[in-house]
């Protein structure tokens, strides 16, 4: 009988396999080792989803899941797939944070705050790296929101894994801006549930900053040309 986590990873499984479809993607579930190209024959991936010239190998866990062993499996995993161009990797958590902060949230950060605090986080890097990609990154997610409100994208959850995807699916930012979110979310998760996090630098904060900025830039520019 499968456990009421296998059922939860199941369930999120076909949930995405169905958000994918509908935006045009082939779907393939547990791809066969034959059926996978020779840098994943290691590797079982839960599905892949291919559009054009682009391929996502996706897992999806929950935190009861992952240990050591499937951390490090999904660790390799992920750096096998960042070496090929076109393709990229999703982890997706079945137990998202979003739902513990969104009661008591007011409204969301607009273009002028999140231009100051930038700023602020920008000094803040200079002393205290690990404090400021944190902050960074709340500022970051603010930016997000404000380029999917900008696209007129309609957001079923909040959770920041979710909202970069959406945003790299529907063509509001960049491949490599995505790559670059991704490595500062993972960077941010470790430190935010109280784990060290080696590759933190003064410099890999100043990209993220870099980076929200860039996207503001961009608003303000496609503000002015309305």
């Amino acid at each position: 009988m499968a456990t009421p986590t296998a059922n939860l990873e199941r369930e999120r499984l076909l949930q995405l396999a169905e958000e994918y479809r509908d935006k045009g993607y082939e779907v393939s579930f547990h791809p066969n080792p034959e059926d996978l190209p020779d840098f994943l024959r290691n590797y079982r991936p839960d599905m892949i989803v291919r559009r054009g010239d682009e391929a996502v190998i996706i897992e999806v866990k929950s935190r009861r899941s992952l240990n050591s062993s499937s951390r490090q499996y999904l660790q390799n995993l992920a750096q096998s797939v960042e070496q090929h161009p076109g393709w990229r990797f999703e982890l997706v958590m079945t137990n998202p944070e979003d739902a513990v902060y969104s009661p008591k949230a007011e409204s969301s950060l607009q273009q002028p705050e999140i231009e100051t605090r930038l700023q602020v986080a920008r000094q803040l890097a200079t002393q205290h790296p690990e404090a400021a990609i944190l902050y960074s990154w709340s500022l970051v997610e603010a930016t997000l929101r404000l380029v999917a409100e900008r696209e007129g994208m309609s957001l079923q959850r909040l959770d920041s894994l979710y909202l970069v995807k959406q945003l790299v699916i529907e063509g509001a930012i960049s491949r490599p801006e995505y790559q670059l979110l991704m490595d500062a979310l993972s960077l941010r998760n470790a430190i935010a549930h109280g784990f060290k996090a080696t590759q933190i630098t003064q410099e890999s904060v100043y990209q993220l900053i870099d980076s929200a900025e860039h996207l503001l830039k961009t608003l303000q520019v496609s503000a002015e040309a309305d």
